[in-house]
């Protein structure tokens, strides 16, 4: 009986070295999941921290280099041509009737185009003898219901190839492939910091300038409002 008692002690503490490898691999287990769970939320937490200071980065005009500013703009509605103080202009006073945002393969009108700037509107001009695909570049940054307006300028000299404007803010570019024209859009289509902010960019003026001149010019708009 001895024997059989010391048998049983055996299978006993084997038993209860067994349960306590089992409790210590369980712990072990909890232990490392917690922390794989902790290390992936806190790659996510941190991921998601990095996106926003990311986009933040991107929407911060003051992250733009060589952005132009103009303060104190008028945005009167006028019917006698403005003599503007920046070519192309980035805000002030202008005509009642807006452009329709779009892509313009002519020159539009200036005092049209301005009062889309006061609507939210990201108005992209180019030099008229810019290559055909970095034309066909600029024109692609507009899709249907956007707020941008592409059409190449000749009212006087551009000071660059490319030229980004919106209501009181501008950018010169050399091509359609500088990163600061992507930026300059998220960080000022639809901006709300204009005189209409949600204003249409579209059930305005449809022609470009010849188009208008032909039509009657500004007259006829005129004597239509």
């Amino acid at each position: 009986m001895a024997k059989n008692a010391a048998e049983r002690r055996r299978k006993a503490e084997e038993r209860r070295i067994q349960r306590e490898r089992e409790e210590r691999r369980r712990r072990f287990l909890r232990i490392s999941a917690f922390s794989v769970t902790g290390v992936v939320l806190a790659g996510l937490v941190g991921f998601g921290v990095w996106v926003a200071y990311d986009r933040g980065q991107q929407r911060d005009p003051a992250t733009i280099e060589g952005l132009r500013t103009f303060d104190d703009l008028t945005n009167n509605h006028v019917t006698e041509p403005v003599d503007y103080e920046q070519t192309p202009p980035a805000g002030g006073d202008h005509h009642a009737v807006w452009q329709n945002c779009g892509v313009y393969d002519a020159p539009v009108s200036t005092m049209n185009a301005v009062h889309s700037l006061e609507h939210g509107a990201v108005w992209i001009t180019y030099e008229p003898d810019l290559p055909e695909d970095q034309v066909e570049q600029l024109a692609s940054l507009y899709s249907q219901g956007s707020y941008v307006l592409v059409s190449p300028y000749e009212d006087g000299d551009m000071p660059s190839p490319i030229v980004a404007s919106a209501w009181g803010n501008q950018i010169r570019l050399d091509s359609p492939e500088d990163e600061r024209l992507s930026r300059f859009l998220r960080a000022f289509e639809r901006s709300p910091n204009v005189p209409e902010p949600g204003a249409a960019c579209s059930g305005g003026l449809n022609m470009n300038a010849q188009e208008l001149e032909e039509a009657g010019g500004l007259e006829a708009l005129n004597g239509g409002m």
